[in-house]
Protein backbone atom coordinates (compact mmCIF):
# COMPACT_ATOMS: atom_id res chain seq x y z
CA UNK A 1 0.00 0.00 0.00
CA UNK A 2 1.48 3.38 -1.59
CA UNK A 3 -0.24 6.98 -0.29
CA UNK A 4 1.24 8.08 -4.37
CA UNK A 5 2.15 6.05 -7.14
CA UNK A 6 5.61 5.72 -7.55
CA UNK A 7 7.61 7.24 -9.85
CA UNK A 8 9.01 10.25 -12.05
CA UNK A 9 5.48 12.31 -11.24
CA UNK A 10 5.92 11.67 -7.18
CA UNK A 11 9.95 12.45 -7.84
CA UNK A 12 9.09 15.51 -9.11
CA UNK A 13 6.44 16.53 -7.06
CA UNK A 14 8.98 15.72 -3.90
CA UNK A 15 11.62 17.90 -5.83
CA UNK A 16 9.11 20.98 -6.08
CA UNK A 17 7.98 20.65 -2.35
CA UNK A 18 11.85 20.35 -1.36
CA UNK A 19 12.98 22.88 -3.11
CA UNK A 20 9.92 24.87 -1.94
CA UNK A 21 11.07 24.75 1.98
CA UNK A 22 9.28 23.08 4.92
CA UNK A 23 8.93 25.93 7.18
CA UNK A 24 5.96 24.46 9.50
CA UNK A 25 4.20 25.85 12.20
CA UNK A 26 5.09 26.05 15.61
CA UNK A 27 2.95 23.39 17.69
CA UNK A 28 5.02 20.97 15.49
CA UNK A 29 8.21 22.11 15.36
CA UNK A 30 9.29 22.27 18.82
CA UNK A 31 12.50 21.00 18.43
CA UNK A 32 13.39 21.13 15.07
CA UNK A 33 16.49 22.94 15.22
CA UNK A 34 19.25 20.50 14.13
CA UNK A 35 21.01 20.22 11.15
CA UNK A 36 20.35 17.61 8.81
CA UNK A 37 23.96 15.69 9.50
CA UNK A 38 23.21 15.88 13.50
CA UNK A 39 20.29 14.45 12.61
CA UNK A 40 21.06 11.73 11.02
CA UNK A 41 23.84 11.51 13.00
CA UNK A 42 21.35 10.61 16.32
CA UNK A 43 19.60 7.75 14.99
CA UNK A 44 21.09 4.90 15.89
CA UNK A 45 22.44 2.18 13.35
CA UNK A 46 20.68 -1.17 13.77
CA UNK A 47 19.74 -4.33 12.28
CA UNK A 48 16.65 -4.76 9.85
CA UNK A 49 14.04 -6.84 12.18
CA UNK A 50 12.85 -10.31 10.76
CA UNK A 51 9.50 -9.40 8.83
CA UNK A 52 6.76 -10.16 10.70
CA UNK A 53 3.37 -12.26 9.95
CA UNK A 54 0.92 -10.11 7.07
CA UNK A 55 -2.62 -10.54 8.59
CA UNK A 56 -3.90 -12.50 11.10
CA UNK A 57 -5.73 -9.86 13.40
CA UNK A 58 -9.12 -8.77 13.64
CA UNK A 59 -11.06 -5.25 13.31
CA UNK A 60 -12.20 -3.95 16.52
CA UNK A 61 -15.99 -3.99 17.15
CA UNK A 62 -16.02 -1.13 20.17
CA UNK A 63 -15.26 2.45 19.00
CA UNK A 64 -13.46 4.51 21.28
CA UNK A 65 -14.46 6.84 24.11
CA UNK A 66 -14.80 10.32 22.24
CA UNK A 67 -14.63 12.02 25.54
CA UNK A 68 -11.09 10.69 26.10
CA UNK A 69 -8.11 12.30 23.74
CA UNK A 70 -5.35 9.23 22.59
CA UNK A 71 -1.96 9.86 21.74
CA UNK A 72 0.11 7.08 20.06
CA UNK A 73 4.03 7.39 21.51
CA UNK A 74 5.97 5.84 18.79
CA UNK A 75 9.06 4.95 19.87
CA UNK A 76 11.89 4.28 17.12
CA UNK A 77 15.73 4.21 16.63
CA UNK A 78 15.87 7.86 15.76
CA UNK A 79 13.98 9.27 18.71
CA UNK A 80 10.40 9.17 20.28
CA UNK A 81 7.49 11.00 18.51
CA UNK A 82 3.85 11.36 19.54
CA UNK A 83 1.06 11.01 17.08
CA UNK A 84 -2.62 13.22 18.91
CA UNK A 85 -5.52 10.72 17.26
CA UNK A 86 -8.46 12.26 15.24
CA UNK A 87 -11.71 10.58 16.11
CA UNK A 88 -13.90 12.55 14.41
CA UNK A 89 -12.10 12.37 11.01
CA UNK A 90 -11.73 8.86 11.01
CA UNK A 91 -13.47 6.89 14.12
CA UNK A 92 -12.89 3.46 12.22
CA UNK A 93 -9.33 3.62 11.47
CA UNK A 94 -8.55 5.25 14.84
CA UNK A 95 -9.98 2.39 16.82
CA UNK A 96 -8.23 0.20 14.60
CA UNK A 97 -5.03 1.79 15.46
CA UNK A 98 -5.35 1.76 18.89
CA UNK A 99 -5.99 -1.99 18.76
CA UNK A 100 -3.49 -2.81 17.04
CA UNK A 101 -0.76 -0.67 19.02
CA UNK A 102 -1.62 -2.26 22.32
CA UNK A 103 -1.44 -5.76 20.48
CA UNK A 104 2.26 -5.18 19.79
CA UNK A 105 1.48 -5.52 16.09
CA UNK A 106 3.62 -2.13 15.61
CA UNK A 107 6.51 -3.32 17.95
CA UNK A 108 9.70 -3.89 15.64
CA UNK A 109 8.30 -2.79 12.19
CA UNK A 110 10.11 -0.33 10.07
CA UNK A 111 9.85 2.74 8.00
CA UNK A 112 10.11 1.14 4.76
CA UNK A 113 9.46 4.33 2.35
CA UNK A 114 11.09 7.44 2.76
CA UNK A 115 10.68 10.18 0.29
CA UNK A 116 12.36 13.45 1.62
CA UNK A 117 9.84 16.27 1.39
CA UNK A 118 6.74 14.37 0.76
CA UNK A 119 6.54 11.78 3.27
CA UNK A 120 7.79 8.62 5.64
CA UNK A 121 5.85 5.64 5.92
CA UNK A 122 5.48 2.49 8.19
CA UNK A 123 3.10 0.06 9.70
CA UNK A 124 3.86 -2.87 7.61
CA UNK A 125 4.73 -5.86 9.40
CA UNK A 126 6.12 -7.29 6.47
CA UNK A 127 8.53 -4.33 5.69
CA UNK A 128 8.34 -4.11 1.87
CA UNK A 129 5.22 -2.08 1.56
CA UNK A 130 2.91 -4.97 0.64
CA UNK A 131 1.59 -6.23 4.26
CA UNK A 132 -1.02 -5.26 6.71
CA UNK A 133 -3.48 -6.24 9.60
CA UNK A 134 -5.91 -9.00 7.50
CA UNK A 135 -8.64 -6.05 7.36
CA UNK A 136 -9.43 -2.70 6.35
CA UNK A 137 -11.08 0.24 7.61
CA UNK A 138 -12.62 2.45 5.64
CA UNK A 139 -12.95 6.26 6.84
CA UNK A 140 -13.62 9.00 3.56
CA UNK A 141 -11.76 12.15 4.47
CA UNK A 142 -13.84 15.26 3.45
CA UNK A 143 -13.27 17.22 0.23
CA UNK A 144 -11.53 19.52 1.98
CA UNK A 145 -8.62 17.39 3.90
CA UNK A 146 -5.25 19.02 3.34
CA UNK A 147 -2.26 16.97 3.96
CA UNK A 148 -0.02 19.57 5.41
CA UNK A 149 3.46 19.04 7.38
CA UNK A 150 2.95 16.90 10.36
CA UNK A 151 -0.54 15.34 9.48
CA UNK A 152 -0.55 11.85 9.94
CA UNK A 153 -2.29 9.75 7.24
CA UNK A 154 -3.25 6.10 6.13
CA UNK A 155 -1.92 4.67 2.92
CA UNK A 156 -3.42 2.65 0.31
CA UNK A 157 -3.77 1.42 -3.43
CA UNK A 158 -5.34 3.47 -6.22
CA UNK A 159 -7.41 1.06 -6.79
CA UNK A 160 -8.77 1.04 -3.46
CA UNK A 161 -11.84 3.38 -2.02
CA UNK A 162 -10.93 6.82 -0.92
CA UNK A 163 -10.00 6.40 3.08
CA UNK A 164 -9.44 2.71 2.63
CA UNK A 165 -6.93 2.18 5.22
CA UNK A 166 -4.86 -1.24 6.85
CA UNK A 167 -1.91 -0.30 9.37
CA UNK A 168 0.18 1.56 6.54
CA UNK A 169 0.42 4.99 8.07
CA UNK A 170 2.43 7.82 6.76
CA UNK A 171 3.65 11.14 8.44
CA UNK A 172 3.40 14.47 5.61
CA UNK A 173 6.92 16.51 5.78
CA UNK A 174 6.01 18.18 2.67
CA UNK A 175 4.82 21.95 4.25
CA UNK A 176 1.63 20.89 1.81
CA UNK A 177 2.18 17.69 0.18
CA UNK A 178 -0.80 18.01 -2.11
CA UNK A 179 -2.55 14.83 -2.67
CA UNK A 180 -6.15 14.38 -3.42
CA UNK A 181 -8.39 13.77 -0.66
CA UNK A 182 -8.25 9.79 -0.80
CA UNK A 183 -6.20 8.85 2.45
CA UNK A 184 -7.92 8.82 5.79
CA UNK A 185 -6.28 11.44 8.47
CA UNK A 186 -6.22 9.72 11.14
CA UNK A 187 -4.02 12.35 13.32
CA UNK A 188 -1.25 14.77 13.61
CA UNK A 189 2.38 14.65 15.13
CA UNK A 190 2.01 16.78 18.56
CA UNK A 191 5.55 15.91 20.19
CA UNK A 192 8.47 15.05 18.77
CA UNK A 193 8.81 16.39 15.21
CA UNK A 194 12.35 16.29 15.07
CA UNK A 195 12.72 12.55 15.01
CA UNK A 196 10.43 12.59 12.06
CA UNK A 197 12.80 15.22 10.48
CA UNK A 198 15.96 12.64 11.66
CA UNK A 199 13.92 9.51 9.91
CA UNK A 200 13.16 11.86 6.75
CA UNK A 201 16.75 12.55 6.63
CA UNK A 202 17.55 8.85 6.20
CA UNK A 203 15.10 9.30 2.82
CA UNK A 204 16.45 9.03 -0.70
CA UNK A 205 13.77 10.66 -3.38
CA UNK A 206 15.19 8.40 -6.28
CA UNK A 207 14.80 4.82 -4.79
CA UNK A 208 11.77 6.42 -1.69
CA UNK A 209 13.92 3.83 0.66
CA UNK A 210 16.07 4.46 3.76
CA UNK A 211 19.60 4.97 3.75
CA UNK A 212 19.80 2.75 6.95
CA UNK A 213 17.57 0.81 9.42
CA UNK A 214 14.86 2.85 10.69
CA UNK A 215 13.19 0.65 13.40
CA UNK A 216 9.92 0.98 15.12
CA UNK A 217 11.21 -0.21 18.53
CA UNK A 218 7.56 -0.16 20.32
CA UNK A 219 4.04 2.03 20.03
CA UNK A 220 2.16 2.34 23.04
CA UNK A 221 -1.50 4.44 23.62
CA UNK A 222 -1.65 7.18 26.08
CA UNK A 223 -5.13 8.68 26.86
CA UNK A 224 -6.48 11.11 29.46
Amino acid sequence: MRPLPTGVAVLMLAIAIAAAGCGGSSSNSSDTGETQSSSVASCQDVEAPDPKADGGHTAPTAPLDTAKTYVLVLETSCGSFDVTLDLASAPNTTASLVALAESGFFDGTIFHRIVPGFVIQGGDPTGVGTGGPGYQTVDPPPATAAYTRGVVAMAKTAAEAAGTAGSQFFVVTAEDAQLPPDYAIVGEVTEGYGTVERIEALGDAASELPSQTVLVERVTVRTS
